[in-house]
């Protein structure tokens, strides 16, 4: 008795799974995973050592930059400060990675580069802790930036401190300026505003 019953019961349960479902009920679907783009699929520590997803900034125009306390194109810290606080309404930002690698010029810790940037610059944009930009140890985010694999238009060992990547809304590398070059060149300013008038699609 006890076999047929179990019997009957697999056999209702068989049956309400082949049924098909009532008309206008859509069956239930995974949630598409979010893509991101790849100059922003990566996790950096910010100055304070706390985890960033560079994802957060997708659809802000974003400039790249690698620092350093004490070298000649140091002053641009005031010029990229000028920039954000110009263009930050528009959503622009400027990441700032500290890098050791040229000069050694950027030899203090992430505490000391945090009181550097602020007493010195009052810089008030993100600044992350000290990476390596070339080299060995490089951090994939700069093995992105600089492959010619990945970034074919724009790509090629950073020259030195102060090197600027430009990314657009969609988080594509758009232009690159040279590490002498100061970010409130007119070609600099032109190429940022032409893309903060480009909505993302």
């Amino acid at each position: 008795m006890l076999t047929c019953r179990l019997l009957t019961l697999a056999v209702l349960g068989l049956v309400i799974a082949m049924a098909p479902m009532e008309p206008g009920v859509a069956a239930p679907r995974k949630p598409t995973p979010k893509k991101v783009p790849p100059a922003l699929n990566f996790t950096m520590n910010d100055i304070d050592g706390k985890p960033v997803r560079l994802s957060n900034f997708e659809g802000d125009v974003i400039m790249i930059v690698n620092v350093a306390s004490f070298c000649g194109n140091t002053p641009q810290y005031a010029s990229l400060q000028k920039l954000y606080d110009r263009y930050k309404s528009k959503r622009f930002t400027v990441l700032a990675f500290p890098a050791n690698e040229f000069g050694r010029q950027e030899p203090g810790t992430d505490k000391e580069i945090k009181a550097f940037c602020e007493t010195g610059y009052h810089v008030t944009f993100p600044v992350f802790s000290k990476i390596v930009v070339k080299g060995d140890g490089q951090h994939p985010l700069y093995q992105y930036l600089t492959s010619k694999s990945t970034n074919p238009k724009f790509g090629g060992e950073i020259e030195w401190n102060f090197a600027k990547f430009l990314l657009n809304r969609k988080g594509e590398v758009v232009a690159r300026f040279p590490a002498g070059e100061d970010p409130l060149k007119q070609d600099v300013v032109e190429t940022i505003e032409r893309e903060l008038e480009k909505p993302k699609k």
